[in-house]
C-alpha cells in the first residue's frame, strides 16, 4: 500500500474550484483537497491547476469547505500559479450573473476578463509597489471642486451629480454629451479629482482614438503612474503588469477598450462607458457580452456611481432613464441653440427648393457648395461625410435620383460587370440588356422589371459614391483646395491648418481640441438609412451628430448640410439636435414591433438539423415566441465550420417581465443537455444581438 506524499490542511481541507473548460456540462464546481504546503496560498479567486480527466488544466478557486459532498476519492490540487486574488468576490459574482445573462459559460468570461499570469511581469510589478513611493501621497484634497461644479453646470443637474459622485455615492446617469463641448477634458477633470478623495474609475471606451483624446486630458491632470491604459493590443507582460497594478491599487483611472471592462479595481467609485451603441463593445467571442451590460451590473453590485455618455442615444441607454435606472444628464435647450452648428437639410424650405429645383435629386447639391466656399472663405476647413470608403458603384432612378433597391431584401441594385466610373445604363433599352439585369449586391437576385418606388420610373442610371470617388468630384469643382481622404485604413490625425476638404467615412473624421470645421456636408445618406437594420435610423443619427458635434457653433457661422429629405424624421432630430426625443420614439417603435431593449431575443445560427435538435431541448419562459429559421442576415458571418449556404437563424423573443436572466438561462440549461446527451450540436447562440436582420 502506497503512502500519499500529501497532508491534508489543518481547517477547511476541501476546495470548491471552477475548472475552465469548454464543455458546457462541466461548468460547474469540483473539490478538491487541498495541502498544508500550500494552504495559506488557496483562497477563493486564486488561480490554480489541478487534474481534470487526466491532464493538467486552470481553476479558479470559489470557495474553501469542511467537508465535501462528493462520496468518491478527492484529487489533490496540483499547485498554486499566483498567490495573488485575481477574482475577488464581485467579480465571481459578476461573472455567474453574466453566464446566465448571455446563455454561456463561466470559463469563456473568465478567460476573457483574466490575462494569463506572467510571472516576470508579476514580480517586477509587485517590487515596484514594495519599494516604490505611493504615487498618491500627496494627492489627497488637491483639486477644486468649485471648478469642477462650474465645468459641469451646463448641464442640468451637473454639480449635483458631480458632488454625489464626489461624496462616495451611486448616482447613475445617461448623459447627453453637448454640441461643442470639449469632454475629455471635463470626463478627465471629474476622474482626476474622484481619484484624489481615494475612488477609483474606470472609463470604458469603443477604440484607440478616443483613447488617445481622453488620455491627452488626462496628463492635464494625473501623473503617468496614478492612471494607465488596459487594451488588448499590449504584449502580454505589459498587460498582466497593468492587471496587477490596478489590482494593488496604484492606477485609481483605468481608461481601456471592452476588455477592460473586467479590470481588476476593488474601490470602484465611478463607471463611465462612452458611445455604447458602437460595434466594437462587443466582444466577438462566446459569450458575446456588451460592455454596457457589464458595467451596469458592475455599478449595481459594487455600489459605483455610472455615467453612459455619448452624442447619440441608444434605445437602450433611454430605457435605463425611463425604468428609472439612470436619470438624464443633459444640457438645457438653450444652451444646446447657442453652441450647435446650423443644420439645413434639402428643400427644407419652398423657397431653397425653388432655387435649386434639381437638389434632390443631385448627389451634392447647390446648397452644399455654398456653404463649404463660406467656410473657405472665413478660413476655416471643410468636412465631407460618406459612409463609404473607395468607389462604390450603385443604381438610382433617373428620374427622381431614389436609390434603386432589390424588392426581396432591400438591398442595393447594381450591374454585373458595371464600371467604377459609373457609366450610364437605361433600364428597358439597348443599354439595359448589353450590360445585364440589374442584380441585388445582398441576395444576388437579378430584376429585369425594375420599378422605383417612389415615382414608379423604369428607367435607371448608374452611379458612383464612396471617399475616393467624392474626392476627384469636390476637387474638380474646388481647384486648389486641397483634398484629404481620412477613412478607417488611413486616418487623418487632425485637421488641417489651410482651408481644405477633408473627406471621411463614418468615425474616420480628423478631430482636434478646440478646433473646429467651418462646415460639414452629409452624403449619401440614403445608405445609411435604408440598410436592412432595425438600429439602421438610431446609428445614422449619431454617426451625423459626430459629424455636426466636429463643426462651429452658427454664431461662429459654421453650417451643417444634411442630403436628405427634410419632412425624414431622423433628419429633424438631426436639425432640432434632438438625440433624447429620437432615443424615445425609436423605444416606443421597439415596444409596438417586439425588439429589444423591449423583449429579449436570443439569436440561434446553425444549419436546419441543429437548430431543430437544440429548439427542442429548450425550455423557453413563458408565451415566448419562435420566429423563423430564416436564411442568415446579409453581412454576418455564419459559425465556425458551417457553409454560409446551409445556415439559418432562429430568433426567439421572450417578454422582459420574467427577468432579465430568463431567456439566457433556459438556453444555458438546453447547452448543457446537448453536451450531457452528447448531441453534437455546430450552433451559436447570442442573447440580444446588435444585429438581428
Amino acid at each position: 500500500m502506497s503512502i500519499s506524499p500529501h497532508t491534508p490542511a489543518s481547517e477547511r481541507p476541501v476546495a470548491r474550484v471552477l475548472p475552465l473548460l469548454k464543455v458546457a456540462h462541466l461548468d460547474r464546481e469540483f473539490d478538491y483537497l487541498v495541502d498544508a504546503a500550500v494552504d495559506e496560498d488557496v483562497k477563493p479567486g486564486v488561480m490554480v491547476r489541478v487534474h481534470f480527466s487526466g491532464r493538467l488544466t486552470d481553476a479558479l478557486v470559489l470557495s474553501r469547505e469542511d467537508e465535501s459532498d462528493h462520496a468518491g476519492r478527492l484529487s489533490w490540487i496540483d499547485r498554486v500559479i499566483s498567490r495573488e486574488v485575481v477574482a475577488p468576490e464581485t467579480f465571481r459574482t459578476l461573472v455567474y450573473t453574466l453566464a446566465q445573462r448571455y446563455g454561456g459559460l463561466r470559463s469563456d468570461i473568465i478567460r476573457s476578463a483574466i490575462p494569463p499570469r506572467h510571472a516576470a511581469a508579476e514580480k517586477a510589478a509587485l517590487e515596484a509597489i514594495e519599494h516604490g513611493d505611493d504615487p498618491w501621497a500627496s494627492a489627497a484634497d488637491s483639486g477644486d471642486n468649485a471648478a469642477l461644479d462650474e465645468a459641469w453646470s451646463h448641464y442640468r443637474f451637473g454639480p449635483s451629480f458631480v458632488n454625489a459622485v464626489l461624496r462616495g455615492e451611486a448616482p447613475r446617469a445617461v448623459w447627453q454629451i453637448a454640441p461643442g463641448d470639449e469632454w475629455p477634458m471635463r470626463l478627465a477633470q471629474l476622474a482626476a479629482q474622484t481619484a484624489r478623495g481615494g475612488g477609483e474609475v474606470l472609463i470604458i471606451v469603443p477604440d484607440q482614438r478616443t483613447i488617445n483624446r481622453l488620455s491627452h486630458a488626462l496628463k492635464e491632470e494625473l501623473s503617468s503612474r496614478q492612471w494607465t491604459q488596459l487594451t488588448a493590443s499590449l504584449g502580454r507582460h505589459a498587460r498582466y503588469r497593468r492587471f496587477i497594478d490596478i489590482l494593488h491599487g496604484v492606477n485609481r483611472v483605468v481608461v481601456g477598450t471592452r476588455g477592460a471592462a473586467f479590470a481588476p479595481i476593488k474601490n470602484l467609485s465611478l463607471i463611465v462607458i462612452l458611445d455604447d451603441g458602437d460595434d466594437n463593445l462587443v466582444d466577438p467571442r462566446a459569450p458575446y457580452v456588451h460592455a454596457r451590460e457589464v458595467l451596469t451590473l458592475r455599478a449595481s453590485i459594487e455600489k459605483a456611481a455610472m455615467i453612459v455618455g455619448s452624442v447619440g442615444r441608444t434605445a437602450e441607454a433611454q430605457l435605463l432613464v425611463e425604468s428609472g435606472w439612470a436619470h438624464n444628464l443633459v444640457s438645457s435647450r438653450e444652451a444646446i441653440r447657442a453652441t450647435m452648428p446650423r443644420i439645413r437639410a434639402i428643400g427644407d424650405t419652398d423657397f431653397e427648393l425653388a432655387k435649386d429645383p434639381a437638389a434632390k435629386r443631385a448627389r451634392i447639391p447647390h446648397v452644399a457648395f455654398e456653404a463649404i466656399r463660406s467656410s473657405h472663405r472665413r478660413g476655416r476647413s471643410a468636412l465631407i461625410h460618406v459612409p463609404r470608403k473607395g468607389y462604390v458603384p450603385t443604381l438610382a432612378c433617373q428620374r427622381c435620383g431614389e436609390p434603386a433597391r432589390c424588392r426581396y431584401c432591400n438591398g442595393p441594385l447594381g450591374l454585373p460587370g458595371q464600371t467604377a466610373q459609373g457609366t450610364a445604363a437605361s433600364h428597358g433599352g439597348e443599354q439595359a440588356s448589353d450590360a445585364g439585369y440589374p442584380t441585388c449586391r445582398w441576395c444576388g437576385r437579378p430584376d429585369p422589371s425594375f420599378r422605383c418606388d417612389n415615382c414608379g420610373s423604369t428607367r435607371i442610371r448608374a452611379v458612383v459614391v464612396g471617399a475616393d470617388r467624392t474626392a476627384e468630384e469636390l476637387g474638380r469643382s474646388f481647384p486648389g483646395i486641397p483634398v484629404v481622404v481620412s477613412t478607417g485604413e488611413n486616418i487623418v490625425a487632425s485637421i488641417p491648418d489651410e482651408p481644405s476638404l477633408v473627406i471621411a467615412t463614418p468615425g474616420s473624421a480628423p478631430v482636434a481640441e478646440n478646433k473646429k470645421f467651418g462646415a460639414a456636408v452629409i452624403l449619401d445618406t440614403w445608405s445609411e438609412l435604408k440598410r436592412e437594420d432595425v438600429r439602421a435610423h438610431e446609428e445614422a443619427l449619431t454617426s451625423w451628430l459626430d459629424v455636426a458635434s466636429l463643426v462651429e457653433s452658427h454664431n461662429d457661422g459654421g453650417e451643417v448640410v444634411v442630403v436628405a429629405d427634410a419632412q425624414t424624421p431622423v433628419v429633424q432630430s438631426l436639425i432640432r439636435w434632438d438625440p433624447v426625443g429620437a432615443a424615445a420614439v425609436e423605444l416606443e417603435h421597439r415596444r409596438e414591433a417586439g425588439f429589444s431593449p423591449a423583449v429579449h431575443i436570443a439569436a440561434i445560427d446553425g444549419t436546419e438539423h441543429d437548430i431543430s435538435q437544440f429548439r427542442r431541448l429548450i425550455d423557453v419562459p413563458p408565451d415566448s415566441q419562435f420566429l423563423g429559421p430564416v436564411p442568415l442576415p446579409t453581412g454576418i458571418d455564419p459559425p465556425a465550420n458551417t457553409p454560409a449556404h446551409d445556415c439559418l437563424r432562429l430568433l426567439i423573443r421572450a417578454d422582459t417581465s420574467h427577468g432579465p436572466l430568463a431567456l439566457g438561462s433556459a438556453l444555458r440549461a438546453a447547452r448543457i443537455k446537448a453536451a450531457v446527451n452528447k448531441v453534437d450540436l455546430a450552433i451559436r447562440v447570442i442573447v440580444d444581438p446588435i444585429h438581428i436582420g
